[in-house]
């Protein structure tokens, strides 16, 4: 199958089925369908693999292939000089040519949207300020949305998503890197509590290209975002970092499926996760797959979930599919563990106040995603709405000092 599939709305690839009850799991990531067609997609009952964590039935407006409600998002962008900003219709050439649908919340985002954004970044150039896009919901209803962003050869730049308010958004992000490239896109969830979020995001990464991936979310009733990242060329790599912090009643749910055909690429898979409060339910899934084309892959992912507060759960599955034993390395670790009270301990001993110590230890254990995001703007806004989340003042100091006593606790 190639890299660059057709924009063929009969297309299809890999297994399905046409009712929940003859489901049958996929026996590999590679065989799962992707398609332009609704119709490939019944409507999930929650026993297939890909819906097993969701609460679907929350979710049956988002799966009918409806258009998007008048006003319900309003798209504001700002860019630096040189940078493309377009509104495409879904059927110009630089829309789709690296996505493909791969379930139904994604296949009904795709036939009940008009229109695209295209951020293009040129060929050789260097951003000297990140590109913001932001979609913020009215409460209107249903918006569904289209993100197309290049990065051209050999170019460096940052592309940041921002989603905020209320609305039940439906969106396909895809990104194309170009050969040489450096290209970092973050996407922030910061919706309002009643929000639903369903996204997609598919990279291809062309020959020594470098896309790092970030997604942070903090709000909304139930986010899940699903990541894939493909190669167009032998020497890339792939960076995909995530952040997530779940209170009561939220529904966070993450999926990567990074899908090492090229040889001598590069993937690094980095989440982690807090939770608090009753009900606060988070989901990460991280498929890698190395086919047997893929000599010389080097491939790490790592999920860990902190939880505050009894009665959280979060679930955590890593999956690694190997077809060829030439290969530099391949490995993946996930944790899930309560608040450690000696770490409190610890700090509280050397006079530190309970309140203060417990959002210490929070940041200590997200500053090694939240250091590599590298857009200041995100960073503080991140780790102010922890402190918030935590209860405590969003100006609240983490000095040298704080982070040392972290360091030592842990």
């Amino acid at each position: 199958m190639s890299l660059l599939a057709e924009k063929n709305p009969k297309a299809t690839d890999g297994a399905h089925t046409d009712s929940a009850a003859a489901f049958v799991p996929d026996q590999s990531r590679a065989e799962r369908r992707t398609s332009y067609a609704v119709a490939d997609f019944p409507v999930p009952g929650g026993r297939e693999e890909e819906w097993r964590f969701t609460p679907v039935d929350r979710l049956k407006g988002l799966f009918a292939e409806e258009g998007s409600t008048e006003g319900a998002l309003v798209v504001d962008s700002e860019a630096p000089e040189g940078v493309e900003l377009l509104d495409l219709p879904m059927d110009d050439a630089r829309v789709g040519s690296a996505y493909r649908p791969a379930d139904r919340a994604a296949v009904t985002a795709w036939a009940g949207t008009e229109r695209a954004l295209y951020v293009g970044i040129p060929a050789e150039a260097e951003l000297a300020a990140p590109v913001f896009v932001r979609l913020t919901g009215t409460g209107a209803g249903r918006g569904n949305g289209h993100t197309v962003i290049e990065a051209g050869r050999h170019s460096r730049g940052t592309v940041v998503l921002q989603h905020s308010g209320s609305a039940q958004h439906t969106a396909g992000i895809e990104v194309r890197v170009g050969d040489g490239a450096d290209l970092t896109v973050v996407s922030v969830q910061e919706w309002e509590d009643d929000a639903i979020h369903l996204a997609q995001h598919d990279a291809l990464i062309g020959r020594d290209a470098h896309l790092r991936h970030i997604v942070v979310t903090l709000g909304g009733e139930l986010v899940r975002i699903s990541t894939n990242a493909r190669y167009a060329g032998p020497g890339g790599s792939f960076e995909g970092l995530g952040v997530y912090f779940a209170d009561a009643g939220q529904h966070q749910e993450h999926r990567l499926f990074v899908d090492h055909e090229a040889p001598h690429c590069h993937s690094n898979v980095e989440y982690k996760g807090a939770l608090q409060g009753e009900t606060a339910h988070t989901i990460w899934v991280g498929d890698v797959l190395i086919r047997a084309s893929a000599e010389g892959t080097d491939t790490y992912e790592l999920n860990r979930n902190l939880i505050l507060d009894d009665g959280a759960r979060a679930d955590s599955i890593p999956n690694l599919e190997i077809e060829t034993g030439e290969i530099v390395g391949a490995g993946h670790a996930s944790a899930t563990g309560r608040f450690d009270d000696e770490q409190l301990f610890y700090l509280q001993a050397r006079g530190i106040p309970e309140d203060v110590a417990r959002r210490l230890v929070v940041r200590g254990f997200f500053a090694s995603v939240v250091a590599r995001i590298g857009v200041p703007e995100v960073s503080e806004r991140l780790m102010k709405a922890i402190d918030v989340e935590l209860g405590g003042a969003p100006e609240a100091a983490f000095d040298e000092d704080a982070a040392d006593l972290v360091e030592a606790a842990q």
